[in-house]
């Protein structure tokens, strides 16, 4: 087998450990020895350059490209999976060589990654989104349509339920369809007009059910929750990831603490939903409201989880926001008082951990899979992180 020596570079291996002068061996899609003075049969020259694992992102829409209605209703159904295509090579260029889809992928678009049929990073994913009537993820108007950010189809199942009974039949007919992981709404959203973050949705009764289906088939549950109380219950419910935590109390965050909960924030998120109104998108006037309220709020209970220590994935809701922005969530996430090496350690190491990839994803180590960012300049410039990244290696083959 070929031996590929990456040299002349400065490691940052994932764990959070300053950075330091090393060469990195990869052979046959996994790292074998990382050190000083190495060498390999052909050379990738990595003088004044760094070197970490690739990133992940945790919550993401790749089959989702814009908010506004208008442009949703005019596209043809199969044009969202060309757009996913694109979506997922605009993110691969970042370094981010392995994603979680938080609803909208389906198994289809997973196994063309994996097969080789398109470029991108390797997919978890959730189908679909787990919402009761007239929650977050109802797609009703008042007008008596229903326009969700994605349609039904036989890959994409519904994933409206209503009580114990419907939500394990709707639990199990996603998994049917290849998801990964389960996503539900324990709470309203921002871009739900007709509902509120701080209001709880499924009672603790479903949400046990939904739990307990997931992990008869070693699958978690990831919960879009906003509000307090409606992230308590999918804590003491067992789901093993929060998903933005806008309004944390200090009760919230001693649960996550207790049972090791994990939070996403997607700072990001609100942000771009402002953003994508500025520039004019179709968004209810509601949408746009909610957005701004929470953004300064969003950001002071992130503060408080990372003073508290909960243990933080990077994740951007990208769909919400362009493609291709993903690395703006890492100045945030600074922002949100995380020293430079914690940020990319949750965009690494701990990402990995959240998605159980940890004993071969997420670190620069022997015995990992071969997924490395070559970065021009500072790693811990954020701000410019997404133009210095200057090469993109997956499982030991370059993919940019």
């Amino acid at each position: 087998m070929t031996r590929t020596l990456f040299t002349g570079g400065t490691v940052f291996d994932g764990t959070g450990s300053a950075p330091a002068p090393a060469d990195v061996v990869v052979e046959d899609g996994r790292i074998v020895e990382v050190g000083t003075g190495l060498d390999g049969d052909r050379a990738v020259d990595c003088a004044g350059a760094m070197l970490l694992p690739g990133m992940f992102d945790c919550h993401v829409h790749v089959t989702v490209s814009d908010l506004g209605l208008l442009q949703r209703v005019q596209k043809p159904f199969s044009y969202q999976f060309y757009e996913a295509a694109r979506n997922l090579w605009t993110t691969l260029k970042l370094g981010i060589t392995t994603v979680r889809d938080a609803a909208g992928a389906d198994l289809g678009i997973k196994q063309a990654v994996a097969d080789g049929l398109i470029p991108g990073p390797r997919l978890e994913i959730a189908i679909g989104l787990i919402s009761p009537t007239g929650g977050h993820g109802d797609g009703w108007m008042p007008s008596g349509h229903c326009v969700p950010l994605s349609l039904p189809h036989p890959g994409r199942p519904s994933a409206l339920a209503d009580g114990p009974d419907e939500m394990r039949r709707v639990a199990r007919t996603v998994l049917r369809a290849g998801a990964d992981v389960l996503k539900v709404c324990t709470t309203g959203g921002v871009l739900s007009p007709r509902d509120d973050p701080r209001h709880s949705q499924f009672t603790p009764e479903e949400l046990d059910v939904l739990v307990a289906e997931a992990t008869m088939q070693g699958r978690a549950v990831m919960a879009h929750a906003q509000g307090a109380e409606g992230v308590k219950n999918a804590v003491r419910a067992g789901i093993r990831s929060i998903e933005h935590g806008i309004y944390l109390d200090d009760e919230a965050i001693e649960l996550m603490l207790a049972r090791g909960t994990w939070l996403v924030p997607t700072l990001v998120a609100p942000v771009n939903v402002i953003r994508a109104a500025a520039a004019g998108a179709a968004l209810p006037d509601a949408v746009v409201q909610k957005a701004k309220e929470v953004a300064e709020v969003h950001l002071e209970s992130v503060r408080r989880a990372v003073e508290a220590g909960v243990r933080i994935a990077m994740g951007t809701d990208s769909g919400v926001g362009p493609h291709g922005t993903n690395l703006e969530e890492l100045e945030l996430m600074r922002s949100a008082g995380m020293s430079p090496a914690d940020v990319l350690v949750a965009a690494t190491s701990s990402a990995a951990r959240l998605l159980g990839k940890d004993a071969e994803l997420g670190r620069l180590v022997p015995g990992y899979r071969a997924d490395l960012v070559v970065v021009s300049g500072d790693i811990y410039d954020f701000p410019a992180l997404a133009g210095n990244v200057r090469e993109v290696w997956q499982d030991g083959a370059r993919a940019v």
